[in-house]
């Protein structure tokens, strides 16, 4: 329960687990991220928020000694996990009831600290021993990499957010806390308030992100994706952006403008390149999502025949009937539907069955080991041989190297994305891509 390489001054000592509390997180993660600033670098900044499923049923079957029983053991596991585990500098801290945070300065990949979250689940996941029985505990994990420049504030916060996603989720154990850093500056009421103002003063840009065929590389379309540039914090991407949307259930006007402003842009693209606009949860709970639309594309004057729907598991979970029609009325004036994220979640096979598909996009985390781990490429094989016998074609994201890229390709997929060949971009950069 040491940090590695320190001598633990600050802070406070949880009585249960012996750890210090979530104020030395704060005050060591910040020394981190100022050692590296000043020696002209940054610090490798990584983080796990652990949450014990259901625990109050725990104290409530087994008894509050039980329960704090269960705590000190968890605490032990991590401790002894993160020192054979972690090379870095690392600290483990006690957040309250069922939470623990492990957050470390080490320089290692995305890949990597989802493996040690893997295995730091299991550790917990063995049954304890408490006097009145056996506990069979069920962690989740959010996981993160700090950003560059980003506050402390920031990483706890979407640490936070990540692991009420899945605790949400049944049947995952890991959530990312992707995307941006939740902005500093200013109050969450403040920016919430400020969505709607910022549609009306074009503050919201929309920016693509290419997509390419195999094996050839033609260039075939793009994503549309937002972010917003901020007079007074400057630019918060598409995760902050929409995170703040949806508390201030703003989601639905946002999701709109920002279909409408792609169609408008796409309308002067080649005929043989397509639109991929993201489907939001808060858009099929819209009675009239399709009916509006099906206006906003009539009125662009954009094809409906080069534009692609990406819906994820996510939008689908409150009512597959009613998505399903939908998309089925979408689907009859010609437009695409895409399942995305493909591999993220549950991956309810129904949705297979029910909805109207012509695509499947693999989430990044069914990419990131084809390289380099059998088991990986035979679900990757499994998955496209699924999508052939359905007549649906197959689209990478995340491709990030020229192995991974040769792997979907031999494999069969038929188009990627990713940074390997085109981050994502402003309307003018898009524009010169197709110049060239």
């Amino acid at each position: 329960m040491q940090e590695a390489g320190f001598e633990l001054t600050d802070g406070l000592r949880d009585r249960l687990t012996g750890l210090p509390d979530v104020e030395a997180v704060r005050t060591r993660l910040a020394d981190w991220i100022a050692m590296g600033a000043s020696v002209g670098g940054r610090a490798h900044v990584h983080a796990m928020l652990v949450g014990l499923r259901r625990f109050d049923a725990v104290n409530l079957a087994y008894g509050e000694t039980a329960g704090d029983q269960a705590l000190g053991e968890v605490a032990a596991r991590i401790s002894h996990f993160a020192a054979s585990e972690l090379d870095g500098q690392w600290l483990e801290a006690h957040a309250g009831g069922g939470k623990f945070l492990l957050v470390a300065n080490e320089a290692c990949s995305r890949e990597r600290w989802q493996l040690v979250a893997e295995q730091l689940a299991d550790a917990i996941a063995r049954p304890v021993v408490v006097p009145t029985g056996v506990l069979r505990l069920s962690p989740r994990i959010a996981l993160l990499r700090g950003l560059e420049g980003e506050a402390v504030d920031s990483m706890l916060d979407r640490l936070g957010q990540a692991l009420e996603q899945a605790h949400d989720q049944q049947g995952r154990r890991l959530a990312w806390a992707d995307g941006e850093a939740t902005p500093p500056g200013r109050s969450a009421a403040e920016l919430e308030a400020d969505v709607l103002g910022a549609i009306d003063r074009d503050e919201i840009e929309i920016l693509f992100q290419p997509q390419f065929s195999l094996p050839d590389e033609t260039l075939t379309g793009a994503e549309a994706l937002a972010r917003w540039n901020h007079p007074e914090l400057g630019r918060i991407g598409a995760g902050a952006l929409f995170t703040i949307a949806e508390r201030a259930d703003h989601v639905a006007p946002l999701s709109r403008h920002i279909a409408g402003r792609a169609l408008d842009i796409a309308r002067t693209w080649p005929d043989d390149l397509r639109l991929s606009l993201n489907v939001t949860p808060a858009d099929l709970a819209f009675g009239s999502y399709v009916r509006q639309l099906l206006n906003l594309v009539k009125a662009s004057g954009f094809p409906p025949r080069r534009l692609t729907l990406e819906v994820t598991e996510q939008a689908l979970v409150h009512d597959v009937k009613q998505a399903a029609q939908m998309m089925a009325e979408l689907s009859s004036q010609g437009i695409r539907i895409a399942l995305d994220d493909f591999g993220a979640g549950f991956c309810n096979f129904r949705y297979l069955k029910v909805l109207p598909l012509h695509y499947l996009k693999l989430d990044r985390s069914m990419i990131d080991g084809i390289a380099t781990d059998k088991r990986d490429v035979a679900v990757l094989r499994a998955i496209v041989a699924m999508a052939r016998a359905l007549d649906l074609d197959v689209i990478a994201e995340g491709i990030e190297s020229e192995d991974q890229r040769d792997r979907i390709a031999s494999e069969g997929c038929a188009f990627f994305q990713g940074f390997l060949r085109a981050q994502p971009m402003s309307a003018a950069m898009f524009e010169k891509m197709l110049n060239r």
